[in-house]
C-alpha cells in the first residue's frame, strides 16, 4: 500500500485495476438495500404498533456503515490511503455499535426462531470484518473480506424485494434461495471477476464458503422445531 502522504511509487497496474470491481460491488449492495427496503418502506411506516426506537436507531447505524464503506472505496479510487487508513480506525469503533444494536434490535422486534438469521448474520458481519481488519497490508484480500463483511448484514434488503412478490415459502431450500439470493448473486461476480483474471483469492473463497454455510445453517435452524420452541420462550 502507499504510505501516508502518497510519497512512494504507484501500485502496480493488477493492484490498480483491482479496485474498480470493488466499487461495482459496492453499487450493487447500495442498490439491493434501497430497493428492498424502498419496497418496504410504505407497510413500515404505517406498521401498527409502530417499531420501536432501537429499530430506527439500528437502520441509521447500518446506514451509516455503508457511507463509511463508500467513502473508504472512494479514498482508494482517489489514491487517498493516508486518509483510507485513519477512517479504518473509525470504522472498527462503529463495528462495535453494529455488534450491540443489531442483535438489540432483533430481540426488540420479537422476531422469534428469525432470531437464528438475525444472529448468525451478526456473527458472520464481525467474523468476516475481523479477518479484513488482519488483512489490512494484502489490498485484494482485504477489500474483497470488507465487501463480503457488509454482504453477511445485506439480506435483510434484496430479500424484501422478493419478498415483495411472493409469500414466505415454507420449505428451507426455497427459503434460502428466497432470502440469500443476493448474498449467492454478489459471491458469484466476485467469484466470476477473479476466474476472468486467471486467479482466486483463497481468502475470499474460504469467506464465502463460511459466509454462505453459515447462512444455510441459519435457514436450517429456522425451520427446526426445537429452534421454534426456544425462540418461543424468549
Amino acid at each position: 500500500m502507499v504510505p501516508a502522504g502518497n510519497a512512494a511509487a504507484s501500485p502496480p497496474p493488477r493492484e490498480r485495476g483491482d479496485r474498480i470491481p470493488s466499487a461495482v460491488w459496492l453499487a450493487i449492495l447500495w442498490a439491493g438495500m434501497i430497493a428492498g427496503f424502498g419496497l418496504d418502506f410504505p407497510r413500515y411506516l404505517a406498521q401498527k404498533p409502530p417499531a420501536p426506537f432501537i429499530v430506527h436507531a439500528h437502520a441509521a447505524v447500518f446506514t451509516g456503515w455503508l457511507l463509511l464503506l463508500t467513502a473508504q472505496v472512494t479514498l482508494v479510487l482517489r489514491d487517498r490511503l493516508d486518509w483510507h487508513r485513519r477512517l479504518g480506525r473509525f470504522m472498527a469503533g462503529w463495528a462495535c455499535l453494529m455488534a450491540v444494536f443489531g442483535p438489540w434490535a432483533a430481540f426488540a422486534m420479537h422476531r422469534g426462531n428469525f432470531l437464528s438469521i438475525s444472529l448468525l448474520d451478526m456473527a458472520g458481519f464481525l467474523v468476516l470484518l475481523a479477518w479484513g481488519f488482519a488483512l489490512r497490508t494484502k489490498p485484494s484480500e482485504h477489500r474483497r473480506m470488507m465487501i463480503l463483511a457488509t454482504l453477511a448484514l445485506a439480506d435483510p434488503g434484496f430479500s424484501r424485494i422478493s419478498m415483495s412478490f411472493m409469500p414466505d415459502p415454507a420449505a428451507m431450500i426455497p427459503f434460502f434461495i428466497a432470502y440469500f439470493y443476493g448474498n449467492v448473486l454478489l459471491v458469484g461476480l466476485m467469484l466470476a471477476w477473479d476466474l476472468s483474471r486467471g486467479r482466486l483469492v483463497r481468502s475470499f473463497v474460504a469467506g464465502a464458503g463460511a459466509l454462505l454455510a453459515t447462512e444455510l445453517i441459519a435457514v436450517a435452524l429456522y425451520f427446526w422445531p426445537p429452534w421454534i420452541e426456544l425462540t418461543k420462550g424468549l
